[in-house]
């Protein structure tokens, strides 16, 4: 099944080309807002699961291409970043795991515009990742079992400002949290779409440009292990996501004007658009500098 949000923050189910709403089902629940809304959902899924199957086969649908989608996933309770998850074509070797949080108000959804701010960065980025939703409540969980707290999937797109080193230090934070530096979605697919999540096809284009293209079989850390990792230092909640890293071979500029495009196979199309109210301009085309300098660095 695929989930998203449309219009007000009403959730649907999507039929093909069209959304199915969920009104007869959410309006008899209590909650404060769509995060909210979503971690109901996915809480009782299961339950649902035969309602949810029975609204695709019956309900009256309304074309997605007549309403505005929003994030599937609003405002993630915890928005975690793999760090050089990826072996880069198996270039390198896998690297230690390790994690960043990015802020959850970065998070917009499809056809909304990524703002880069006027900060003295020297370069904006895309990166192209899987994004996971957590299905359940994660403590301390073996990798055996840990596919089982995956509720499902959606694209993600990691937007981040390079040169913004505090003192010279490293800055995930200044790198990555700027509002509307997460767009997500359209779609949130549930796991059991998916066949195979370490062998989807993920490509972006800027400009109809092609920028990256590579497979989620590439990851050094599969996602079973991810889980594994962080639900021994924090509590997983419905809702929480997972992004799952990027390879940085095809990275490049992002500037004012540009559209982006994501898709990841089975998952979906997300569209975003860029603005930049001081117009800086970059080289167009993939930045080599910035493949190098992972290669190189992840191998000393």
């Amino acid at each position: 099944m695929k989930f998203v949000f449309f219009n007000n923050y009403n959730l649907g189910l999507v039929r093909g080309r069209e959304v199915i709403g969920l009104h007869d089902i959410t309006d008899k629940w209590s909650f404060s807002n769509p995060q909210d809304l979503l971690q109901q959902m996915i809480v009782n899924f299961e339950e649902l699961r035969p309602k949810f199957q029975e609204i695709i086969a019956t309900g009256k649908g309304i074309p997605l291409a007549q309403v505005s989608i929003k994030a599937p996933v609003p405002y993630p309770g915890k928005l975690l970043c793999a760090v050089r998850n990826y072996k880069e074509d198996g270039q390198i070797p896998p690297q230690e795991q390790d994690f960043f949080l990015k802020s959850p108000s970065s998070v917009i959804g499809d056809r909304s515009t990524v703002v880069l701010p006027p900060a003295n960065a020297t370069i904006f980025h895309h990166e192209a990742e899987l994004a996971v939703v957590i299905g359940k409540t994660a403590s301390k969980v073996k990798r055996k079992d840990a596919m089982k707290y995956v509720f499902g999937y959606t694209p993600f797109i990691d937007v981040s400002a390079r040169g913004l080193n505090p003192d010279g230090r490293l800055s995930f934070f200044l790198m990555k949290s700027w509002e509307t530096f997460g767009p997500m979605g359209p779609f949130l697919t549930t796991f059991d779409e998916i066949k195979d999540p370490h062998n989807l096809r993920v490509q972006i284009k800027v400009n109809e440009e092609s920028r990256q293209d590579f497979n989620t079989g590439d990851m050094a850390h599969p996602i079973d292990l991810m889980i594994e990792f962080l639900s021994s230092i924090v509590t997983l909640e419905p809702g929480d996501v997972i992004a799952t890293g990027t390879n940085h071979q095809a990275l490049g500029a992002l500037q004012n004007g540009d559209e982006m495009v994501l898709e990841i196979e089975d998952l979906g199309l997300l569209t975003v658009f860029v603005k930049d109210d001081m117009k800086r301009q970059w080289a167009r085309g993939i930045d080599q500098e910035i493949a190098k300098r992972v290669r190189d660095t992840a191998t000393r």
